[in-house]
């Protein structure tokens, strides 16, 4: 499978329909100004916005699909969801097309706005979506004949594997997986999957197994009596840019958790790699750049303000430097205004707690209103964090935390907050076991990861902050 070439074609076919839906979209509105315009074609091939127009406008509509994650998994399209997803990115690019090329222009009336916009929306849609679906049916046609197979491990090796083995080679439609192998959970004499896969090692081996076999989906297939250790699989899958699925229990089923998108296909639970659309991940990162800027502008009264308090509340620096642990576990440097006495960790590291002596009299003032946190805002700008994600915590706690919940490590697939749902839920942690408790606020953050979820994160947070409420 030649990725780079799938992608090209895609790409190649969306410039072009975005070049035809401009031109005729150009020559009828000229059409409508002037009946006669094709008697005067000099009036076409001398106007500057057209030129403009074929240059630019499908670059743009070629950032919007980057941006939308139309390229992303590109032999897993399907034409149904190829249609919403083409749908959705056509009416946003062509009303911001329409506010920004075509909202000044001259016309007669209100019906002339909305003929235009209905024209250029049919006209974009409709080129692209029709190559689109050229494209896609002959992928899926070759998925389907098995022209087409994506690398899978089974893990699982006695009679859940063979059974979701069996049922999907058996397929009357292929779902396009090539297995390549199996792992075990627990050690046996004997696997039944050896019978129709190769051996290739224990679960704890899947990281460097995807790597060097270049999968792409893992199937969980294992016994009733393993069912404690999906938890650890996942855990050790969390690096992997992998397609998980899950053999579902009859109450998954009820409870509504398997969904299909073909109904000739092993019906599995599907968890994808993606915790976010790319749409939203690009948007969130505006929304970080944005937000910290204009703190950064119309807050610089405060932070003046704060840094005089600081200076003159205890010797020492105005600001507090510190490493903690970033996205996939880059480390980070964290910056807040000082709230403690200089040396307040002279005996080693320590969490703060309510009645903390080390804290000063301004640092408590701040710490209430988060005002020692607003320094986070240039991390922000650097990228190293967002508004919204899990608290980043130094290397000695996190391998604490580790001992009693492995399954912390699933927080660093994303950057780390200033604000978060354990934080908004806890303030600062004091001891471990407080990490603990807030370490499932932020696993469901990260199951449930979108731009409603971080709004109303920051909206509790400005709550807080107003009333004070921090501790």
């Amino acid at each position: 499978m030649n990725r780079r070439l799938q992608v090209s074609k895609y790409a190649f076919f969306d410039w072009i329909s975005a070049l035809m839906a401009w031109v005729i979209f150009y020559l009828f509105r000229k059409m409508t100004e002037n009946p006669s315009i094709f008697h005067h074609l000099h009036e076409i091939s001398d106007d500057r916005k057209f030129w403009l127009g074929i240059l630019f406008i499908p670059l743009f509509w070629l950032i919007l699909y980057i941006m939308a994650g139309s390229y992303r998994r590109i032999y897993r399209k399907a034409r149904l969801k190829e249609l919403g997803q083409t749908l959705v990115s056509v009416l946003i690019g062509v009303v911001i097309l329409f506010f920004a090329l075509i909202l000044d222009d001259q016309v007669h009336g209100y019906r002339d706005y909305y003929t235009s916009f209905l024209v250029l929306f049919a006209l974009q849609f409709g080129l692209t979506y029709t190559f689109r679906l050229l494209l896609t049916s002959q992928t899926v046609r070759n998925v389907h004949n098995g022209k087409i197979g994506f690398n899978t491990v089974i893990i699982g090796s006695n009679g859940n594997a063979e059974s979701i083995y069996q049922s999907i080679t058996h397929q009357e439609i292929s779902s396009g997986n090539k297995f390549i192998g199996f792992v075990n959970v627990h050690d046996r004499k004997h696997f039944k999957m050896s019978k129709y896969l190769p051996y290739l090692g224990n679960y704890k081996m899947l990281n460097n197994i995807i790597k060097e076999k270049q999968v792409e989906e893992v199937i969980i297939a294992i016994e009733r009596v393993e069912k404690d250790t999906i938890q650890r699989i996942i855990i050790e899958l969390e690096d992997a840019s992998v397609i998980i699925k899950i053999i579902p229990l009859l109450q998954d089923i009820m409870f509504g958790s398997v969904k299909v998108a073909n109904v000739f296909h092993t019906p599995l639970i599907e968890i994808s790699p993606d915790l976010m659309p790319d749409w939203q991940q690009y948007l969130k990162r505006f929304l970080d750049i944005f937000a910290s800027s204009m703190v950064l502008i119309f807050l610089s009264p405060l932070y003046l303000f704060t840094a005089i308090g600081v200076k003159l509340s205890s010797p020492g620096p105005i600001l507090f430097k510190q490493e903690r642990i970033g996205q996939k576990g880059k480390p980070f440097f964290m910056y807040k205004f000082r709230s403690m006495y200089v040396n307040a960790e002279k005996d080693g590291p320590q969490l703060s707690a309510e009645d903390d002596p080390r804290i000063t009299p301004f640092g408590l003032v701040i710490r209430k209103y988060r005002l020692d946190e607003i320094p986070q805002f240039f991390t922000v700008l650097k990228g190293q964090m967002s508004l919204v994600g899990p608290r980043p915590e130094r290397q000695f706690y996190i391998d604490q935390i580790m001992q009693k919940a492995p399954h912390y490590r699933l927080l660093l697939k994303i950057k780390p907050g200033i604000t978060s749902w354990g934080q908004v839920k806890y303030g600062y942690a004091s001891t471990i076991d407080e990490m603990v408790d807030r370490l499932k606020y932020d696993l469901l953050y990260l199951e449930n990861m979108s731009l409603s979820m971080d709004f109303k994160i920051m909206i509790y947070t400005i709550l807080i902050v107003v009333q004070g409420r921090g501790k």
